[in-house]
């Protein structure tokens, strides 16, 4: 192919697009240049805006307008160096003829490898074919020998003989997994999604009819209604939440200034969102909850980040129900970050297994951020996996004590909010994911560590992406950098512990057997 069109898809807020714009501007260069080396030219499908101060794509209805003026079976590179929307080119790309590349920046700036891998659950998801490529600067040899194949071809493939469809399961985990799948089926459980599809994330929507199976439903509600019941709880009772936090030695960042620091006035609205989250989750009888909180509920509130960590921890600040009783007292309210679906339902699998082998419960998701090699050890490539704002303090190094809330970067939360950030602890871990691929629920399942690193590497890796979040320093067995790029079908990876390395296995063939049970096809990567 002679020409290609490059398009960049981006986020909705358009502060985020502004201050990713000069990543991004630096990415197309290189891409370009690339491109001029092997005898194409790339064409921008799109141009930059002086006024908005940035090129990305900022809503579904630009990119379908872009789409409706560009060659419908033209060659095309969809490039990513931060976070973006994939509503914003999904339908273009689903009635594209042409070849499709998705390309990202390996960097940890801003989350351009978070936002390709999101597109590419995406376009599985809708049964969109497509080629996939990532590179530091679009020079080394992977890249472009990857890059020259799609430009004479219009297709690539990686390898991915990591993972793995047949697999034995010891008579007594099938056994567990057997009752606790007829156990879901009899009684059935309920995920509440506080508004669908946060973030044009297509990928992390269930369809109903792949869901109804296994036993579990949605319970439709409104982040409109957790608004309502956020301002019904007594101030008190927020401010009974962060008191709890301290006593237990969570540190808070704390400011004066609304507009960039974290302030108490803030966490105290948190504290009040989470009791309310905690009741309306009993009220409807909820198994399970995701708050999407990136739209609409973060114009009105501050995030919900704090909220989300404390929910998925066994050890959490006490709520009453109208009967003065304690809510699950000793038990996490299931939270799945941004309502992913995927991970909601991958959360509940988990802790029905993690709780029936004796294992720890708590359960989340992280954004698969970036990786790089440890410069300040012997411990080679090292995945960072940092979701955008919390996870549970069970997971942390020193729990509570080594938990810390800052304040939620301006660029992305004009309210504020703490998140609720730490250090993985070192141990054995389970990560899965759950996709849609050929209408059809799939999941991939796998055991990897989080490593303890050096103080100063973490600190390195934290400014290299968003020191205010949460970070797992994680190799995963059996599957190198770009084995895990080619296969994963989404931004998010679900993560447990266990107590061991052979603990962690028989987590894994335990859950495996249950998502068989449940009609879901099951795939081990690197075991």
């Amino acid at each position: 192919m002679k020409q290609v069109y490059l398009l960049a898809s981006g986020d909705l807020r358009e502060s985020a697009n502004q201050a990713c714009w000069p990543a991004q501007s630096t990415m197309e260069y290189a891409l370009t240049m690339a491109a001029s080396n092997n005898g194409a030219e790339i064409i921008r499908a799109h141009a930059f805006s002086p006024d908005r101060g940035h090129g990305f794509i900022a809503s579904q209805r630009e990119g379908m307008d872009v789409f409706r003026d560009l060659p419908p079976d033209a060659a095309l590179i969809i490039a990513q160096s931060a976070w973006q929307y994939s509503h914003h080119v999904l339908p273009g790309l689903s009635h594209h003829n042409g070849p499709i590349l998705t390309v990202a920046n390996w960097s940890g700036q801003w989350p351009g490898l978070v936002g390709m891998l999101n597109l590419n659950g995406s376009l599985t998801k809708a049964s969109v074919s497509y080629a996939t490529l990532w590179s530091v600067d679009f020079t080394d040899d992977f890249f472009l020998r990857g890059f020259r194949t799609w430009l004479q071809t219009g297709a690539l493939l990686h390898t991915v003989d990591h993972v793995r469809d047949d697999f034995e399961v010891p008579d007594h985990l099938a056994k567990i997994a057997q009752d606790v799948a007829e156990k879901i089926r009899r009684d059935k459980l309920i995920m509440g999604v506080f508004d669908e599809g946060c973030m044009g994330m297509f990928n992390a929507i269930i369809p109903d009819h792949l869901l109804h199976p296994t036993g579990i439903f949605k319970e439709r509600l409104s982040q409109s209604a957790l608004y309502y019941e956020t301002t019904q709880v007594p101030e008190g009772e927020g401010r009974a939440v962060l008191d709890w936090l301290e006593a237990r030695g969570m540190q808070f960042r704390f400011g004066e200034d609304e507009t960039t620091e974290l302030t108490h006035s803030q966490v105290v609205w948190q504290g009040r969102m989470y009791v309310a989250a905690v009741r309306m989750a009993n009220e409807y009888g909820c198994d399970a909850i995701g708050i999407q909180y990136q739209q609409g509920l973060k114009d009105l509130l501050p995030a919900s980040d704090l909220v989300e960590g404390l929910l998925n921890n066994s050890e959490r600040p006490p709520v009453l129900d109208t009967f003065g009783q304690e809510i699950k007292p000793g038990q996490p309210v299931i939270h799945f970050n941004e309502v992913d679906e995927c991970s909601g339902l991958d959360a509940l699998l988990t802790n029905r297994v993690q709780a029936a082998l004796g294992l720890p419960v708590e359960t989340t998701l992280h954004d698969v951020r970036w990786g790089d090699e440890d410069r300040d050890g012997d411990a080679g490539f090292v995945w960072v996996f940092e979701i955008s704002g919390a996870t549970p303090p069970a997971h942390h190094v020193d729990g509570f004590a080594g938990s810390v809330g800052h304040r939620q970067p301006p660029m992305y939360f004009r309210l504020g909010g703490s998140t609720l950030a730490g250090v993985a602890k070192p141990g054995s871990i389970v990560w899965s994911r759950i996709f849609v691929e050929g209408n059809a629920l799939h999941m991939d399942i796998g055991t990897g560590q989080a490593l303890g690193l050096s103080k100063g590497e973490t600190q390195r890796r934290l400014d290299a992406t968003t020191p205010q979040w949460p970070i797992m320093h994680a190799q995963l067995d059996g599957i190198d950098r770009d084995k895990l790029m080619a296969r994963h079908k989404a931004n998010h990876v679900n993560v447990v512990y266990a107590n061991d390395a052979k603990s962690a296995l028989d987590a894994v063939l335990c859950r495996a057997a249950l998502a068989q049970a449940l009609g879901i096809k099951v795939h081990l990567a690197g075991i």
